[in-house]
């Protein structure tokens, strides 16, 4: 079992940015990837950025270099740096662990971007 918990959600500007943190029970290390996904008002949940153990990423192409994954291992947590944000950005953020016992997911922090 993997508890994850997210933070670092609110109220931005469009242009704003804001960094979101996830925090793991466990060391990250032992967690094959971890990554963030978005949930947008009537839409399913999508893929934002993921980050292997081996610290590898991968982005949507929707990001276009506006965010960044990242990780601090001694903190067992993964932060998604979000800058030039905009209105279509407004979604709940939620984090996931995969390990080959199981998918882990936090309940989410919401972003909403809006002037």
């Amino acid at each position: 079992q993997v508890q994850l918990v997210e933070s670092g959600g609110g109220l931005v500007q469009p242009g704003g940015s804001l960094r979101l943190s996830c925090v793991a029970s466990t060391s990250i290390l032992t967690i094959n990837a971890m990554g963030w996904y978005r949930r947008s008002p009537g839409k399913q949940r999508e893929l934002v950025a993921r980050i292997t153990s081996g610290g590898s990423t991968n982005y949507a192409d929707f990001i276009k270099g506006r965010f960044t994954i990242s990780r601090d291992v001694a903190k067992s947590t993964v932060y998604l740096q979000m800058n030039s944000l905009k209105p279509e950005d407004t979604a709940v953020y939620y984090c996931k662990a995969e390990r080959y016992s199981g998918q882990y997911w936090g309940k989410g922090t919401l972003v909403n971007v809006s002037s």
